[in-house]
């Protein structure tokens, strides 16, 4: 069984850091192309950033230069390092497997404000 867990979100203020986790389990995950979502209150949930299993990377325009992605196929773990933050940036954050696409975790709550 396909299971996502996120960890890392919090409170920061305008321009602070992140890091975000994502640990997956019941998936070949070294296999999967991997991606972070988020969804603020009242919108749609977006693609934020991808990581395909080959390490290729891509990212929303809103986030690039700010957010990376990465991860440990060791671990089975995905992160979303944040930086610069902003309040437009807040939202529950989740992780997705592009080959599990409907296996969502709890989310993970970011929140930017001073």
């Amino acid at each position: 069984q396909v299971h996502l867990v996120e960890s890392g979100g919090g409170l920061v203020q305008p321009g602070g850091s992140l890091r975000l986790s994502c640990a997956a389990s019941g998936i070949m995950f070294s296999f999967n192309a991997m991606r972070w979502y988020r969804q603020a209150p009242g919108k749609p949930r977006e693609l934020v950033a991808l990581i395909l299993r080959g390490g290729t990377t891509n990212y929303v325009d809103a986030v690039k230069g700010r957010f990376t992605i990465s991860r440990d196929n060791a671990k089975n773990t995905v992160y979303l390092q944040m930086n610069s933050l902003k309040p437009e940036d807040t939202a529950v954050y989740y992780c997705n497997s592009a080959d599990y696409p409907n296996y969502w975790g709890q989310g993970t709550q970011v929140t930017v404000s001073s």
